[in-house]
């Protein structure tokens, strides 16, 4: 457990040997509002196509990754990373602002 700005936050990530790097979904983060309680998968992987949550893509397209679990303690309005870079994930810490990311070719559909 680690504590994010006075909340209490609780982290979860599945183990695997095989390791798969993630794609960038986006070069951006991603706004939402959480409540307390919750149960919510952020997707480490970048396949999903419910960013910034898992969609079970990880499974075939990076089975090497598994979601990042994590529940808050109270309701919280986050930015959520959407490049996958992030060095505190689910949070965004600014990476995609750096010019690996940037200079990234999303797919035609993102």
């Amino acid at each position: 457990m680690r504590s994010l700005q006075g909340l209490k936050v609780i982290v979860s990530r599945a183990c695997s040997t095989a390791q798969s790097a993630p794609v960038i979904a986006a070069k951006h983060p991603f706004k939402v509002e959480l409540k307390a309680g919750k149960l919510y998968p952020w997707c480490s992987c970048g396949h999903s196509k419910k960013q910034p949550f898992c969609d079970g893509s990880h499974r075939k397209s990076a089975p090497g990754l598994a979601p990042v679990r994590f529940t808050l303690t109270e309701d919280k309005e986050a930015w959520l990373c959407g490049c996958k870079q992030t060095k505190n994930p689910p949070y965004c810490d600014g990476t995609h602002k750096q010019s690996h990311v940037q200079n990234y070719n999303l797919e035609p559909n993102q």
